[in-house]
């Protein structure tokens, strides 16, 4: 089993040095592959326009304006319409509760 490791780890050696003298680093360092957009790995992408920044400002303030009006004007729509009947007028057997004398 060592033999089988030391023969990997020589291969593995023998590809880093072949790799090393045929490159040399500073080409190795540019040789990027684009897919043809752009990349943003580990970095910002580019900057938006300042056109669709103020623009997607605006759409998000007037969506927040939309919402918090209608949670304003509008609450029923959370609190229900209708008033909440009281609990301590319903009767065992609409809660289903099965009488005392029962066994």
């Amino acid at each position: 089993m060592l033999s089988s490791r030391a023969a990997l780890l020589g291969r593995f050696l023998h590809r880093t040095v072949a790799n090393s003298r045929s490159v040399t680093p500073a080409i190795r360092q540019q040789m990027v592959r684009h897919g043809g957009h752009d990349v943003s790995y580990r970095m910002n992408g580019p900057k938006p326009e300042t056109a669709a920044r103020v623009l997607s400002q605006v759409a998000g303030g007037l969506m927040w304006w939309w919402v918090l009006w209608h949670l304003f004007h509008e609450y029923e729509h959370i609190t229900g319409e209708f008033d909440y009947p009281d609990p301590a007028k319903w009767t065992n057997a609409e809660l289903g509760i099965p009488a005392d004398d029962e066994e």
